[in-house]
């Protein structure tokens, strides 16, 4: 437990990785400022169950707020006087941003701003925030390097990611802001999204319902387990480098049908597989090279699926009897 424990304001709290995040610095004895919309994008009563278990925490406060909303933030700095600020809120969801382009602008791009107006005008020591394996679209190159060009975005929410790469280079150089971005691969487990392929394969498995796999199944993820990401999220809190992009992912590209029989075993039900073609904005594989984030973070990710998805099976059928 830190002696003097430190501030640090979580964006997204409500969310997976933010709720877990949470947790994990409360644990350690931080003092931990949640903002989070709650929007309905996926069902808020997730959210919420989440919320309540980080409520129960003394050293846990929560502001209901939009960060594309400035007033609003500038208030929340204000008030909590962060030393650190984790910018996890974000419109998540390749396919969506196909749908609703401008929910991404307001929320990643917008919002990131006043997210780095905040810091700046507050004293902040350090920005660590979320971007995502999206932004190497269309690379060809395997694995995916920090090192390598990232300029041919082939979604929405991959460009406004990239973005947020450049603004936070920018706010660094200007103003002397730490900035720490973490390109995430393929997050699964425990309390996981609904709208990301491996709760909504668990759920129509378990009902017998058909489930649509896409590019004939020929898809490979670099599937990251939760863990393994907050430990990574931990570390840059920690060092808190002048300017970093890091891949956090678990270095090594899986099949999805592999995955697909893994919550098969799990269930103990066979899938009805309907097989489609490639969807716009997606990508056939991803593949974290961590070099760069072993070297500057010591981060080593040590969850394999076949132990991660029984986990997160274990929580979705829980869960899912519970509502």
């Amino acid at each position: 437990m830190p002696n003097n424990p430190s501030r640090i304001l979580v964006t997204g709290a409500a969310g997976f990785i933010g709720y877990h995040l949470c947790q994990s610095l409360l644990k350690d004895g931080f003092i931990v400022y949640g903002v989070d919309n709650i929007n309905s994008y996926y069902d808020p009563a997730l959210k919420q169950a989440r919320l309540d278990q980080l409520q129960s925490h003394p050293n846990f406060s929560f502001n209901k707020l939009d960060i594309s909303n400035s007033d609003d933030l500038n208030k929340a700095f204000e008030n909590f006087k962060p030393q650190k600020v984790v910018n996890l809120a974000a419109q998540a969801g390749v396919r969506y941003s196909l749908e609703n382009p401008q929910a991404y602008i307001e929320s990643n791009v917008v919002g990131f701003m006043n997210i780095l107006e905040c810091c700046r005008h507050h004293d902040v020591e350090g920005l660590i925030y979320a971007s995502s394996s999206s932004v190497y679209g269309g690379n060809e190159k395997i694995p995916f390097s920090v090192d390598d060009r990232v300029d041919p975005p082939i979604s929405i929410y991959a460009a406004t990611k990239k973005s947020n790469e450049l603004m936070a280079h920018s706010y660094s150089h200007l103003f002397g802001l730490n900035t720490t971005g973490l390109r995430f691969f393929t997050v699964y487990g425990p309390w996981g999204r609904p709208d990301m392929a491996m709760y909504i394969f668990a759920d129509k498995i378990s009902k017998g319902e058909p489930i649509q796999v896409f590019n004939h199944g020929k898809m490979e993820r670099d599937f990251t387990y939760i863990d393994d990401i907050i430990n990574g999220t931990r570390a840059a809190i920690d060092k808190n480098y002048p300017y970093e992009v890091f891949n956090l992912g678990n270095n090594n590209s899986e099949d999805l049908m592999e995955m697909v029989r893994l919550i098969e075993s799990q269930i103990g039900k066979k899938a009805d597989i309907k097989f489609e073609g490639m969807q716009p904005g997606d990508v056939k594989k991803t593949f974290a090279d961590i070099k760069h984030s072993q070297e500057k973070l010591n981060y080593t990710p040590t969850t394999k699926i076949v132990e991660g998805i029984p986990k997160f099976i274990e929580w979705y059928s829980e869960y899912s009897s519970n509502k």
